[in-house]
């Protein structure tokens, strides 16, 4: 048989012989929703092991206090959209309402697994809506792991309602971004959105993503087909809206809040050098390690070269990811890595209390410094900057056309380098893994004290008990310790 004139032939592969790479056929459907429901599931388990037995059964700071306090004495309904130090705590109430329908012996176990839950949806959310800058599934599983296995996080921020707001930082920028694809799916990410925004006042940050939800995907093809996208997705730009309007009313409500109520605490007055110094100390060092007492050590013996060094590295990564991503991609990549700077930096200025005079310690105070609260979101974000930056060096740079270009030699040092990231954050996060000590490892435990109290209670039902918590106390009324007996 003959061949026409002028036709190569089709390659078995199923590929012409232009020199064009074809992007694999994507999965079922079927497929995306089940591994977020691995995710989901492997999420909680992963959060709930990492914080060891001890830390799941205290209570942590505002979860026996003002959040526990103003549920029993005002409801849920008189609560939710309660300001605290100055902003809104929506999902970290809910958690509390919650907890306080269960048996109040289980309370702490209770705020324990729903925080560990809502920081599973985050990562499920997270693998479901970065598929558009991070198609390898391979990849957003990691990236979908970073709230998880964030070194710093059983330090204090995971399973407590009082830090449950941080999380929301890292899932807010993916909100904002997304183009959703149907109305159903439009109407979740608004829920989500505005979830998340009545939660943290530090959204607001990421509010000019919202310009990448109203813009559409980039496609290749004939023009005829080039035109015919384009008037769909004119069409389906308005499925932006509900996202918008979620993200603009949540952050105005915490604009609003911030601007007419007092924060307790002094703001703080950090030199440049503090904010620096403690960035690459905390959010950077925790990141590998997560007490960080033992980088402060080998900084006062080594020299500052144990950070710069790093420093740098992560940058030329940030650099060369963005060099090569496509737009849409470059913008996450600026919002993550500019957001990790800017939370840092608001909580120093904020909170007195924040700034450990990192620009200023001398060598004992280098190695017997510890890890921050305030690291540890900072530090959720340059994780997930360096996850994007790392998937987007092994897809070498080809997300925008999905072609070959010339020079791809250049693309196997990206794709090594980005692999090499990759196996840097897993490595670092394996072995930080384990549970270890944290601000409530040592106790004291709450179900103990409730059970032990339960004859008092009986003897006196008009009684309030006192009950120990890390660092405070909590007041329980004795009749909710004998509501389920």
């Amino acid at each position: 048989m003959e061949r026409r004139a002028g036709r190569s032939p089709t390659p078995p592969s199923g590929r012409r012989s232009s020199g064009r790479s074809v992007r694999r056929a994507p999965g079922p459907r079927w497929s995306e929703p089940v591994l977020a429901l691995v995710v989901l599931i492997g999420a909680v388990a992963t959060t709930w092991w990492r914080l060891g037995p001890v830390s799941r059964g205290t209570v942590w700071a505002e979860d026996g206090g003002v959040f526990l306090r103003e549920r029993l004495a005002s409801g849920v309904d008189g609560t939710l959209l309660r300001p605290y130090a100055g902003y809104l705590h929506l999902v970290p109430r809910l958690v509390v309402d919650v907890a306080v329908h269960r048996p109040v012996e289980q309370y702490a176990l209770t705020v324990t697994a729903a925080c560990c839950v809502v920081v599973a949806a985050v990562a499920a959310a997270v693998f479901l809506l970065s598929r558009d800058v991070v198609p390898r599934r391979s990849l957003r599983l990691l990236l979908a792991a970073v709230p998880v296995v964030l070194p710093m996080a059983p330090v204090e921020i995971a399973g407590n309602a009082a830090n449950l707001h941080w999380y929301a930082l890292v899932l807010v920028p993916w909100l904002f971004a997304h183009r959703v694809r149907s109305w159903p799916g439009a109407a979740v990410v608004a829920v989500l959105a505005l979830a998340a925004t009545l939660t943290e006042l530090q959204s607001v940050v990421f509010l000019p993503l919202l310009v990448l939800a109203w813009q559409p995907l980039a496609s290749t093809g004939p023009g005829r087909h080039v035109r015919r996208v384009r008037s769909i997705g004119a069409a389906a730009r308005l499925r932006a809206l509900p996202v918008t309007v979620a993200a603009v009313v949540g952050c105005t409500a915490q604009v609003v809040t911030a601007s007419t109520t007092e924060r307790p605490s002094e703001r703080g007055h950090p030199s440049p050098a503090d904010v620096v110094a403690g960035y690459l100390l905390q959010p950077l060092a925790g990141l590998w390690d997560r007490r960080v007492a033992p980088v402060g050590g080998a900084v006062a013996d080594r020299g500052g070269w144990v950070l710069v060094v790093p420093a740098l590295a992560v940058l030329v990564v940030l650099v060369l990811a963005f060099l090569v991503a496509p737009w849409r991609a470059r913008a996450l990549l600026v919002a993550f890595a500019g957001g990790s700077v800017a939370v840092w930096t608001a909580a120093l200025l904020a909170n007195l209390s924040a700034n450990g005079r990192w620009g200023t310690l001398d060598a004992a105070g280098l190695a017997a410094v510890g890890p921050s609260r305030y690291a540890a979101a900072a530090g959720m974000l340059l994780l997930s900057a360096l996850v994007v930056a790392g998937a987007l060096l092994v897809e070498r740079g080809t997300a925008r056309s999905g072609e070959t270009r010339p020079g791809g030699a250049v693309h196997v040092p990206r794709s090594a380098l980005g692999r090499c990231v990759v196996a840097l954050v897993v490595t670092t996060s394996v072995t930080n893994a384990a549970p270890g000590a944290s601000t409530r490892s040592d106790g004291p435990e709450w179900a103990p004290q409730v059970r032990d109290a339960e004859p008092a209670c009986r003897a006196d039902p008009t009684r309030v008990l006192e009950v120990r918590t890390a660092p405070w106390s909590a007041q329980v009324p004795c009749a909710l310790v004998l509501r389920d007996r």
